[in-house]
């Protein structure tokens, strides 16, 4: 981690932010199932909002763990009993029905480039490139992810390059080309940089 952070700290502006947050603690998951249904709960709401729901998905699972097979035995009432939305239902079940008949498979996902994973996980209704982006960086651990559709991460470089609106993919990448080969941690930066107003 020391020569990723050697390198983000030739930008002075990525440094100030460094400096302040202090050391790098990102919470890894396992590149599996239950992780692609927890980023599919967790998009556009709150964390904590997000928690409750999840937490009330496994426990209606019961002890075992969080399988395709399990998924498709609750019945879509009882998921939106559970605080899903209709959509969010049917994107989880989606995905629950690729994986069980193969055409995703979480097993080849560490051979294949980041450019591949999105694709192979976009094929999915209800995934996208967030959330494949956000699978690479806490799943996967890919080191130099840049996700350029991420709201926070677009609200902490306006905020910290003084823009005066929200960067567009294009400037992000503009921005960013200086962090490669470590771009997830610059991001996992300036999302806690929203952390420390």
């Amino acid at each position: 981690m020391q020569k990723a952070l050697k390198h983000l700290k030739k930008d002075p502006v990525l440094a100030a932010i460094i400096r302040r947050t202090g050391p790098f603690k990102i919470d890894y998951r396992e590149p599996a199932f239950e992780t692609l249904v927890r980023s599919i709960v967790y998009q556009q709401l709150s964390g904590r909002v997000a928690s409750v729901i999840f937490g009330r998905l496994k426990a209606a699972l019961g002890d075992g763990p969080m399988t395709p097979a399990a998924i498709l035995k609750l019945r879509p009432d009882r998921m939106r009993r559970l605080g899903l939305s209709a959509q969010k239902t049917l994107y989880i079940r989606e995905l629950a029905k690729h994986t069980k008949k193969g055409s995703v498979v979480f097993e080849g996902l560490e051979q294949m480039d980041d450019t591949q994973v999105v694709e192979h996980l976009t094929q999915v209704k209800g995934i996208g490139v967030w959330t494949a982006h956000m699978f690479l960086i806490f799943a996967l651990r890919r080191p130099d992810v840049l996700p350029t559709g991420d709201l926070g991460i677009r609200m902490a470089m306006q905020k910290a390059w003084n823009l005066s609106e929200l960067p567009k993919p294009q400037e992000m990448e503009a921005l960013a080309a200086k962090w490669r080969p470590w771009a997830s941690v610059a991001s996992w930066y300036l999302w806690r940089s929203l952390d420390n107003e």
